[in-house]
């Protein structure tokens, strides 16, 4: 559990709402609830610091910046609630191919192997 300091807020890490994923890459076959999917979602570990006006950072990166969630405003318990952004995250349109591939593969599974 990560240390408040006085002024940081708590953060939840959530999946991706409609503002974030909407006109996000999703390959035929693969389901919207993949694509809203970051690999962070439910962390709670992690707190923010608002800045000298008392806004919190519009966005937050891991990964090297490979993988990014937005503010989004905050829950009923006060917690500053960041949205993976798969249209920001640079990871997204490889990790999303690698999904689409299990996907197929299933599909082929499923069918016997025929096309």
């Amino acid at each position: 559990m990560a240390t408040l300091l006085r002024g940081d807020v708590r953060v939840i890490l959530q999946p991706a709402g409609p503002r974030q994923y909407t006109g996000a890459y999703c390959p035929q076959g693969v389901p919207m609830a993949e694509v809203r999917r970051g690999p962070f979602d439910g962390k709670t570990d992690i707190v923010a610091r608002p800045d000298g006006n008392g806004e919190l950072p519009k966005h937050m990166t891991f990964g090297r910046g490979a993988v990014v969630y937005e503010y989004d405003g905050r829950d009923e318990q006060g917690r500053a609630v960041y949205r993976y952004s798969p249209l920001l995250s640079p990871s997204h349109r490889a990790v999303i191919d690698g999904v689409a591939e299990v996907y197929a593969e299933h599909a082929l599974k499923n069918t016997g192997g025929k096309q």
